[in-house]
């Protein structure tokens, strides 16, 4: 499905973390509607430590062009590039992360140098920031309200925000920044530990017929399939002001919940409750999506029933890999 009316004919598109889950998905949306832009995937790829989630298995297929390159230290080529549209993606996204220099440097100060980048090509910026900068603030999570991070990554993000909103004030440049929820769906195998619960959950259910879970499994996130997510940041594309937007279904579910859609689906398998070791683990997220709707015409499409009867038969293949 083609989320805007313009076909992008002759349009440069660059997407950083671009081999990476939603930018890989992206790339690849642009790829198959919009046949006549030029799309440029820039990641770093994956260099054997988690701090690089891109992986070139999510590029077989991809006809674009290719940079490699690491967001806080070499952006020469991208200074080279004319472009009109500038997805950035990249970023450390592993909330486990406690190296807070290092993430500020590369999810916050990176930025603030792409900025720059875009404002001399006179590009539109769409950013991901993350549900992460509301921490366990009451749901349902509303941009510019209980905006209280509990890690690094989290506080980075924010003030991603911060800065691009700042940004397009003074530049007038639009920029626009999704805070994504809980995003899952085919792509995300590569990202490991971070990757969604719910392929975490089917891959132990395939594997093992058991399932782990923190106590008591009563967590709810605002899950997000993969689609929406896309069909949110092409809309971004057209915007008509800078902004802030939540990307998420609009609803909160449990882990519980996770578990009775996948018995359904895959058969009984049992449920084993363990001790919860992050401190600073959400334990609601809900995106208001109003501002979404109005601004951008995002409409979720794929409930969590959805999602993952549309998500199952890649996590099979994930799980038994011929």
């Amino acid at each position: 499905m083609a989320y805007i009316p313009n076909t992008l004919e002759n349009k440069t598109i660059v997407i950083t973390g671009g081999a990476g889950f939603i930018g890989s998905n992206l790339a690849f949306y642009f790829q198959k509607h919009h046949p006549g832009a030029r799309v440029i995937v820039l990641d770093r790829f994956r260099g054997g430590e988690p701090n690089s989630l891109g992986h070139f298995k999510n590029l077989i297929g991809f006809e674009g062009e290719i940079i490699s390159a690491d967001i806080t230290h070499n952006l020469n080529a991208l200074k080279k590039i004319e472009f009109d549209y500038l997805f950035h993606l990249a970023a450390i996204s592993d909330t486990t992360n406690t190296n807070q220099q290092l993430v500020m440097q590369t999810n916050h100060h990176a930025f603030l140098k792409l900025l720059r980048i875009a404002e001399k090509q006179e590009a539109r910026v769409i950013y991901a920031s993350s549900a992460g900068v509301y921490g366990n603030t009451n749901a349902p999570n509303r941009v510019g309200f209980d905006e209280v991070p509990e890690n690094i990554y989290g506080f980075s993000k924010l003030h991603m925000d911060k800065s691009a909103l700042s940004f397009a004030q003074e530049s007038f440049m639009p920029i626009v920044g999704l805070r994504y929820f809980n995003v899952y769906g085919p792509g995300e195998f590569y990202k490991d530990k971070s990757a969604s619960m719910i392929l975490q959950l089917g891959l132990q259910a395939l594997r093992h017929k058991e399932v782990k879970l923190f106590e008591f499994g009563e967590q709810q996130r605002d899950f997000v399939y993969i689609e929406d997510v896309i069909q949110a940041s092409v809309k971004a594309m057209v915007a008509a002001k800078s902004g802030v937007y939540n990307v998420g279904y609009g609803m909160g579910r449990s882990y519980n919940e996770i578990v009775e859609i996948l018995q359904k689906e895959l058969g009984d398998f049992k449920v084993n409750y363990i001790k919860n070791p992050y401190p600073f683990f959400q334990k609601h997220t809900c995106a208001d999506i109003q501002a979404t709707h109005a601004d951008l015409g995002y409409a979720p499409i794929y409930n969590l029933e959805q999602g993952i009867q549309t998500y199952l038969p890649v996590i099979k293949k994930y799980a038994n890999p011929s």
